[in-house]
């Protein structure tokens, strides 16, 4: 059963003395990532790239499923250091956001992942050719998660969805390096107070390794700048934004660091919440978030 903050209490009372979000993620013991996906109508506007949010996102999303299993490749495979699911919001209510094989069921292994894409995506890459010019290249992309945007935003619900899947999978490894929830959105809830759930998550969801981490990201199609990792609401003068940073769990330690490495502003105490995010901040938000300190490089 998922550990209470009680229970971690007495463990150091007794003389225990754990530290946090330091298990070791290895086949035997798997963490989980789950990636939560506002799909509503507003989903269509158009960010600067030219693209949809919803398609960004989608290509966002594939592309990181494609790094993860590259790091968790090894002689022999892909290693099942992550379970990994989607659930997507919007019209439909809250729905697996991945289908054909993978439609039955939340968290897979990665191995499963890798194994069943829906299909496999040509496309083309311009960059610089070292000489002054730009190149062209083609780029294969497995698609796993396919872009889609209608109806309300049922936030809450997709939060609760998440904190039911999540309870089964800490029953099942009540001593692994605890899940990690990437929530992507662009708007407000339309389904009643999703920080209640939130908080239900950062309470109640736990291994002995430590709390679920719940980290949230609002993406904009205007040009005002993003608060990317902050370590306070002070700068955050929008209700919206000050109720997703609430909602956010505290980046871990290696976290803190990987983000400085590209945001050099980023302080003590910085919570897993960008706001305003444009195309770049998207996927630097997927990647940080999938990087435990003690996971495969």
């Amino acid at each position: 059963m998922c550990l209470a903050k009680f229970e971690i209490t007495c463990a150091c009372k007794q003389g225990a003395t754990p530290v946090p979000y330091s298990a070791e993620i290895s086949r035997a013991q798997p963490t989980a990532v789950l990636f939560i996906v506002d799909q509503s109508s507003s989903m269509n506007d158009l960010m600067q790239s030219g693209k949809t949010k919803a398609q960004h996102v989608a290509d966002a999303l594939n592309r990181t499923l494609q790094n993860l299993i590259i790091r968790c490749t090894r002689a022999g495979g892909v290693r099942d250091y992550f379970d990994v699911g989607v659930l997507g919001y919007g019209g439909s209510g809250v729905t697996n956001g991945f289908t054909g094989a993978l439609g039955v069921g939340t968290l897979h292994p990665l191995s499963s992942i890798y194994a069943s894409p829906l299909r496999i995506e040509e496309r083309k890459l311009r960059e610089d050719d070292g000489a002054g010019g730009i190149m062209e290249r083609s780029l294969k992309l497995p698609v796993w998660f396919e872009a889609k945007a209608a109806g309300g935003t049922p936030m809450t619900a997709a939060l609760n969805r998440a904190k039911e899947e999540l309870h089964a999978w800490c029953d099942s490894h009540p001593s692994n390096y605890p899940p990690t929830i990437l929530h992507f959105t662009d708007g407000e809830a339309t389904d009643g107070d999703p920080s209640i759930a939130a908080q239900e998550i950062r309470d109640f969801l736990f291994t002995s390794d430590g709390a679920a981490l719940l980290y949230n990201l609002h993406v904009s199609t205007g040009n005002g700048d993003a608060e990317i990792f902050p370590a306070d609401s002070t700068s955050l003068a929008d209700r919206f934004a000050q109720q997703l940073f609430e909602m956010s769990s505290l980046l871990t330690d290696g976290q803190v660091e990987l983000a400085r490495r590209r945001y050099s502003q980023i302080g003590s105490g910085a919570r897993g919440f960008i706001y305003n995010a444009d195309a770049v901040h998207v996927i630097d938000f997927f990647d940080i978030g999938t990087r435990p300190a003690s996971s495969p490089q």
